[in-house]
């Protein structure tokens, strides 16, 4: 367990650098594309030391009783955020271009500005959830925390962008309580039905895959 606190610790530290001032000094003393390549291979070194004290770490006592099922209905949903958060995302790297459209939250971004963001939320909630034990409220809390405290840290570094205030009115991170204020609308069209099936189509090919890859049954 003592490995696996101090991996996910690295881990999150690894990721919330990028918001510090440490990163604008990395980026001065490396250049920019160094430092991408350092900071990505620093990221999954401790990815992978996550996972591997996961894997390694006792599992103790139940805590609660397991929600085992709860996955296999949360996770459709999380796969579909995240496959519809991948097109005109102005909140992801290098797309600040979009804030300047006349409409720059169009499609799964006028219910939440954090899609992908909340596809990691929702699995890490619903897998402490189904798992129980202490060491997965440590391995999957660490990415909840990472989500979550990561849109606070993402609307903080974009809102230095001229055209944020504008984005931020009529958008929300909490999934639709822009629309739910009425600084929004719903536009289903936008979404069309080809993202979300490719979302549900990742989801069913993780859910046959799971026992092979991560040895644990979903159902």
């Amino acid at each position: 367990m003592e490995h696996l606190l101090a991996a996910t610790a690295a881990f999150l530290a690894t990721h919330f650098v990028s918001s510090t001032p440490l990163r604008g000094a990395a980026v001065r003393a490396m250049g920019e594309w160094p430092w991408r390549a350092v900071y990505s291979v620093v990221a999954f070194a401790t990815l992978y030391w996550m996972a591997w004290a996961y894997g390694r770490a006792p599992r103790e006592e139940l805590l609660w009783t397991p929600l085992r099922h709860l996955p296999s209905l949360v996770m459709p949903f999380a796969f579909v955020l995240l496959a519809c958060g991948y097109w005109r995302n102005p909140t992801m790297v290098g797309a600040d271009k979009l804030l300047k459209s006349d409409e720059p939250a169009r499609g799964m971004i006028r219910i939440t500005r954090h899609p992908l963001m909340w596809a990691v939320i929702l699995w890490s909630l619903a897998h402490v959830a189904a798992r129980a034990d202490a060491r997965s409220i440590v391995f999957f809390g660490g990415f909840f925390v990472l989500a979550a405290l990561g849109t606070v840290a993402m609307d903080a570094k974009k809102k230095r962008h001229p055209d944020w205030p504008r984005f931020e009115r009529v958008t929300s991170n909490i999934p639709f309580v822009a629309i739910a204020q009425g600084r929004n609308r719903m536009a289903w069209r936008e979404i069309g039905w080809l993202r979300p099936a490719v979302g549900l189509a990742l989801f069913f090919g993780v859910f046959y895959l799971h026992p092979y890859v991560f040895g644990v049954r979903p159902f």
